[in-house]
């Protein structure tokens, strides 16, 4: 029995519109989104085909390795289409042309489909279109089935779509489940780790492996606004607990005397004025998801030892209750500040800093991937529904600045030019850093005169640069691990 499969390209409309368009004509097809980079070593190992078409998806890759795929194909009488819009790289050679069955037409993807099978596509055109109510939601339920994807692998959502498109269904015909999908998108389709610098890269596949083991607990270093609750809510909804509760929790948002009713709850008539029914704390409303403490540096001591009797069983009584409440949950932790310190200075336990400090990751500042910078901004912007593109003049604006506050500074900067209806970004990043200029000079430490204690100053901040790490500060600043723990420690050489 001929088996027809349907590679197509991710993130534009006019690939899934192109790939709709091919299973109408082919009535019966699996349908798959690729990346280009993967294409040659893709057709190397597909099997069970006897007919593949590739749309949208540029021949790019390792040449060789596509020139023996594509000929292993023919020979196993296997025709490959390659429908583009997009004539022949100029580095492609024969051995490539000849092993394929090419087709290249006019200005969009559907067209091209459409002039290659002889199919009208007019009545996709709506569904094609951001400016009809039904484009929209398609554009929107695409996006989705990206989202799941890149976040929880789902490899089905993408071809879900492309059928209902090759349909024309109304929203109506949508499933229970792709519906569901489309609200966590919206609920949650602005929480993802943007970039593909080496740092967000390698930060992604940290994560990936922590929520794969979804009790191991993990501390987040980083400094403020660099996304630390986003990293923890990507590792619960990528984790087996992504159906339970994800709770965060700022330590310095509660007074002390309330901390621990807010932690673990009160029994009925524990306080004057509460709930008159009693109330769960935050560890028994998550049972079974994920607890995010942040600014987790700013709990108290008492607060501390409550927390690691948590940590430590998994057990716990209401305030004014007897009973034991026993709960099922991960706790991720964060700071921006420098906790192997505090232990030192005895303002943070280290029996908890050692609950807490299974897996360590680290939130890179902004200044460390601007290159990612571009991408934040559409993101920022296409989240908030701001209209039109940034343009090269505002990028590289954006580009030239170092943002202190990191990725919060930088959303905020574009919310700014936004209300203000600014288009001169220079301009706009010049009266920022006049607005902070004065924040600025009242937070900077001043530099001592005296050698010894410039010295101490310096390691200090070379120390909370690298969060604490001893040894990585001592690469940084050339000298050894000692010197850097007895500067650290009050000593000097």
């Amino acid at each position: 029995m001929s088996k027809t499969l349907i590679l197509t390209g991710w993130g534009h409309k006019d690939y899934a519109c192109g790939a709709a368009l091919a299973l109408r004509h082919y009535k019966q097809a699996d349908i798959l989104g690729i990346s280009k980079r993967r294409l040659p070593e893709f057709l190397e190992n597909v099997s069970g085909c006897t007919e593949i078409v590739i749309l949208g998806v540029s021949l790019t890759g390792d040449a060789e390795r596509l020139a023996t795929a594509l000929k292993s194909l023919k020979e196993r009488k296997v025709l490959v289409h390659w429908i583009s819009v997009f004539d022949f790289p100029k580095w492609m050679g024969e051995d490539i042309k000849a092993n394929l069955a090419s087709t290249i037409f006019g200005s969009n993807l559907l067209e091209a489909v459409s002039e290659t099978f002889g199919l009208p596509h007019d009545d996709l055109l709506p569904l094609y279109s951001d400016k009809e109510a039904a484009g929209r939601q398609y554009s929107e339920f695409l996006e989705a089935a990206m989202y799941f994807y890149r976040n929880y692998q789902d490899e089905q959502a993408y071809p879900r779509v492309i059928r209902h498109l090759a349909a024309t269904d109304p929203e109506s015909k949508w499933t229970d489940a792709e519906r569901q999908m489309i609200a966590h998108y919206r609920c949650y389709g602005g929480r993802e780790l943007i970039g593909k610098s080496d740092a967000i890269s390698h930060l992604r596949e940290q994560i990936d492996k922590v929520a794969q083991h979804p009790r191991a607990r993990v501390l987040i270093l980083g400094e403020s606004g660099t996304g630390k609750e986003t990293i923890a809510f990507q590792i619960h909804f990528k984790s087996a607990r992504r159906a339970e509760p994800f709770i965060a929790f700022n330590c310095a948002s509660v007074s002390p005397n309330l901390l621990e009713a807010s932690l673990l709850g009160y029994a009925k008539g524990a306080f004057t004025g509460g709930d008159p029914t009693g109330h769960a704390g935050i560890f028994e409303t998550a049972d079974g998801g994920t607890v995010f403490l942040d600014e987790i540096a700013e709990l108290p001591l008492e607060a501390q030892g409550i927390l690691l009797r948590v940590l430590e069983g998994g057990r716990f009584q209401r305030i004014s209750e007897t009973r034991e409440v026993e709960v099922n949950v991960r706790v991720i932790a964060a700071t921006n500040r420098d906790l192997a310190a505090l232990v030192s200075d005895g303002r943070f336990r280290e029996d908890l800093f050692q609950r807490l400090n299974v897996i360590q990751l680290r939130a890179p500042a902004l200044r460390e991937h601007k290159e990612d910078i571009p991408a934040i901004a559409r993101s920022y912007r296409k989240n908030n529904e701001m209209p039109g593109t940034l343009t090269q003049a505002q990028n590289e604006a954006l580009l030239e600045y170092d943002y202190p506050g990191n990725v919060r500074e930088l959303n905020n900067l574009l919310e700014r030019a936004e209300v203000m209806e600014l288009s001169d970004y220079r301009q706009l990043i010049r009266e920022h850093k006049e607005m902070n200029a004065s924040l600025a000079r009242k937070t900077a430490e001043v530099v001592p005169d005296n050698l010894e204690e410039a010295t101490r100053l310096h390691i200090k901040r070379v120390c909370e640069k690298c969060n604490g790490n001893i040894t990585k500060a001592a690469e940084a600043l050339g000298a050894s691990r000692n010197t850097v723990r007895k500067y650290l420690e009050g000593k000097g050489e």
